[in-house]
């Protein structure tokens, strides 16, 4: 897959189309996705993912209160293994959103993209206040010659999937649903930074992680996680919380890794949330602190096994 920019978008081969934010790139943009590629590959067109960024509630709202799933290099990452030829990113502005539906129709989609086949979800809007809906893309599809294929809403344990069912069952903690609604193990990604060493000193050395400040931040306590390093998958514990043990009180986001002595200072690296183990709590010392992480370490081991029996 090729990201780029739309500005260096400059191919005129004809193409079939989605179009969206995309935050999650779950089961339901996951339909629409394996559309466009069926599609390209029956009607030989270049299957092309157009999406916007920053996130266009980031923009028009002044103190927006946002929690994305992904991040955007987390959704290069994701859409990276499906055979897209094309990630076009489209910055999104204020200007950009007084587009009307015919100027984004024609000006984006048919002389710079080329469409002639669209992909769309079956409450996509769009155009300036999200005012034009499929039925109007059908219209257009008749003046500018391509076609539209909707793709009705996904269900999974009927409840139909969507971002903002997902970002629920994250802050609850409730990993079990989001990761299947998701199709992937949740991702959580930031900078390896110094902490205060605390870890170490309780026999649970960690990486601490800055993550981006729209990115969705599970709630406080204790996860089962693994990561990849060099192509090995490596198993650990994550605690997300405010330290109430101590009294520094700043909240952080700690990485334990079993059997791990790599150097990850300053590194950017992801963990896949599997499951929580547990609340926060506030432990009377640290001994107490300690063999709690103990018992935190057994469970998640338990799970290593339970998982390697299911994949």
């Amino acid at each position: 897959m090729v990201s780029l920019s739309i500005k260096d978008y400059d191919l005129k081969s004809p193409s079939v189309i989605t179009v969206g934010t995309f935050d999650g790139i779950h089961l339901g943009h996951q339909k629409l996705i394996k559309k466009v590629l069926d599609i390209s590959k029956k009607e030989n067109l270049n299957s092309i993912i157009l999406s916007f960024h920053p996130h266009p509630k980031i923009v028009l709202n002044n103190n927006p209160e946002i929690s994305l799933l992904n991040t955007l290099e987390e959704k290069k990452e994701i859409l990276n293994s499906y055979n897209i030829d094309y990630l076009v990113l489209k910055e999104f502005t204020k200007e950009f959103s007084r587009l009307s539906p015919l100027e984004f129709v024609r000006d984006i989609l048919v002389e710079k993209l080329n469409v002639k086949h669209i992909v769309i979800g079956y409450d996509h809007h769009f155009g300036r206040n999200r005012d034009a809906s499929v039925s109007q893309l059908k219209e257009f599809s008749k003046i500018f010659d391509f076609k539209v294929t909707e793709v009705k809403a996904l269900f999974e344990n009927n409840i139909s999937v969507s971002s903002t069912k997902i970002r629920g069952f994250i802050k609850d903690g409730n990993f079990i649903n989001a990761n299947r609604f998701l199709g992937y193990d949740f991702i959580l990604s930031g900078q390896v930074n110094k902490g205060l060493g605390r870890g170490k000193k309780l026999g649970f050395p960690t990486a601490n992680i800055t993550i981006d400040k729209n990115k969705i931040k599970p709630g406080n306590g204790v996860y089962f996680i693994y990561s990849e390093f060099d192509e090995s998958v490596v198993y650990g514990m994550m605690n997300i919380g405010s330290n109430p043990t101590f009294k520094d009180k700043k909240s952080s986001i700690e990485i334990h890794f079993f059997d791990f002595t790599k150097d990850l200072y300053d590194l950017d690296i992801s963990v896949r949330i599997v499951s929580k183990i547990r609340n926060e709590i506030k432990f009377k010392n640290a001994d107490h602190l300690s063999n709690q992480l103990a018992k935190d370490q057994k469970k998640c081991i338990e799970l290593i096994s339970i998982l390697k029996k299911t994949t």
